[in-house]
């Protein structure tokens, strides 16, 4: 038995995905808080071995496994009932997802049956009252409420980048439970899968995000964003503005209809903070904004703003991050 479930997942090539790790150190964190039982995760899928002692060293006590063929790929019909016979094995007071395509889809599921709630897109997480505070981004991104789950299980989805991992332990020990559950029946099934061609650094998954938007003028801008990006070994993202009128490709778009980013440092250059593209960033742990637009919404939400025309500022930013490379 543990207080605390969490949901992994599988990175692409195999392994763990980060958002596992990110929710396994929330959990061990929270289960100090609320005097649990301990943390552990629960793994759905096909070839998971790895992945469960990956998941043991980033800090859970067990590891629940349902490995089958029919597992391999996601489909919310196949993983519900195996989702809900890992629940009820393992008896937790709260239940964590992760805030992607499977977290959002799955969890809501797995609350109604359940017959519990579930929280989404959670920035922060604490314990009070025996229960877990979540804060959560509301009114497209322009405010923040916090909520909580009365019902049992207490069941919440967390932002990816929203919460730090433990430092890796490979000398953790866990003991790994197999359950036997058969996989729902699909009615749907998955005819294609295409993947979005991108360079470098996933936007989902890194540490630093260079954004633009329609303000750059030009798609050739975008080759200038590309650069800094690879001396800051960035993502580069772009506003929905851009990315409608081609300059960018829709995969890096950032905001409510796009991916939702939450680096250490979010750059935002001639982009004016519409809200649903705050919606997409605004959890972000810095925000730095370049717009020569002084009354732009971005500058509402970012912690260092330069006024000027982005022509003018990227030559000084670019000069001056090679001259900190050289001299790392």
């Amino acid at each position: 038995m543990a207080s605390i479930l969490v949901f992994g997942e599988s990175a692409p090539g195999g392994g763990p995905a980060a958002i596992t790790a990110e929710l396994l150190g929330a959990a061990t964190r929270l289960n100090a808080a609320l005097g649990g039982d301990g943390v552990a995760c629960a793994l759905i899928g096909a070839e998971l071995d790895a992945v469960a002692q990956a998941a043991i060293a980033a800090g859970a006590g067990a590891v629940y496994t349902a490995q089958d063929a029919a597992l391999a790929q996601y489909g919310a019909d196949a993983y519900l009932p195996v989702a809900a016979a890992i629940v009820e094995q393992a008896a937790p007071a709260v239940v964590l997802f992760g805030q992607t395509s499977m977290g959002r889809d799955l969890a809501p599921r797995l609350a109604t049956r359940l017959g519990s709630a579930v929280a989404m897109d959670a920035l922060e997480l604490e314990a009070g009252d025996g229960r877990v505070r979540v804060t959560r981004s509301c009114y497209g991104g322009n405010a923040r409420q916090v909520v909580t789950v009365e019902s049992d299980p207490q069941v919440v989805t967390v932002r990816a980048k929203s919460q730090d991992p433990l430092p890796e332990d490979a000398g953790r020990t866990g003991e790994v439970v197999p359950v036997a559950a058969a996989p729902g029946a699909a009615r749907a099934r998955l005819l294609e899968k295409e993947t979005a061609d991108s360079a470098g650094v996933r936007l989902e998954d890194a540490g630093i995000v260079v954004s633009g938007g329609r303000g750059l003028g030009a798609p050739e801008a975008f080759a200038d964003l590309e650069r800094i990006a690879a001396d800051l070994g960035a993502a580069v993202g772009a506003s929905r503005a851009a990315c409608d009128l081609g300059w960018y490709p829709p995969s890096q778009q950032v905001g409510l209809t796009g991916t939702v980013v939450s680096p250490e440092l979010y750059v935002a250059i001639a982009i004016s903070g519409a809200s649903q593209h705050m919606a997409g960033c605004g959890g972000s742990k810095n925000i730095v904004a370049i717009n020569k637009d002084p009354d732009a919404n971005i500058f509402r939400y970012s912690r260092f703003g330069i006024v000027d025309d982005y022509k003018k500022v990227l030559p000084q930013l670019e000069a001056e991050l090679k001259r900190l490379v050289a001299d790392a």
